[in-house]
């Protein structure tokens, strides 16, 4: 008889665990996206018409910090490389931490969840063919 309430205690700590992982990942790519939208904004700051060959501050931690400008701008765009790249991998596992959540909970897959646009080259393919 002891048995059924810790078999109903492991499965909804294994669906909350579940639950918490999805909210935690949710919130990376939250946090994720916050710091690349500032890289954004800092990219678009020096597009001004300071040349290249000057020196612009730059914030590390609590400390600024003089780079060249052109530098500053292959360090942000390699910065934007890698977040998008995360942010991409996250959400990728998000599909599969919600499925299998959805799983746990006995509820049927989410239909039309794990499709993805398309590419250039496809939607290129797609207007040739339509054009004709």
């Amino acid at each position: 008889m002891d048995t059924v309430p810790q078999r109903v205690l492991e499965y909804l700590t294994e669906v909350e665990e579940a639950a918490e992982d999805i909210l935690t990942t949710k919130q990376q790519i939250v946090d994720l996206d916050t710091k690349r939208n500032s890289n954004r904004e800092a990219l678009n700051a020096l597009k001004d018409d300071i040349p290249d060959s000057e020196k612009v501050k730059v914030c590390f931690g609590n400390m600024f910090i003089k780079f060249p400008k052109s530098k500053t701008k292959e360090m942000i765009q390699r910065d934007q490389e890698q977040l998008d790249k995360e942010i991409n991998d996250l959400h990728k596992g998000l599909k599969a931490k919600v499925n299998n959540l959805n799983e746990l909970q006995g509820k049927p897959e989410l239909r039309g969840y794990n499709l993805s646009p398309l590419s250039s080259a496809e939607i290129k393919a797609i207007n040739g063919i339509l054009k004709r």
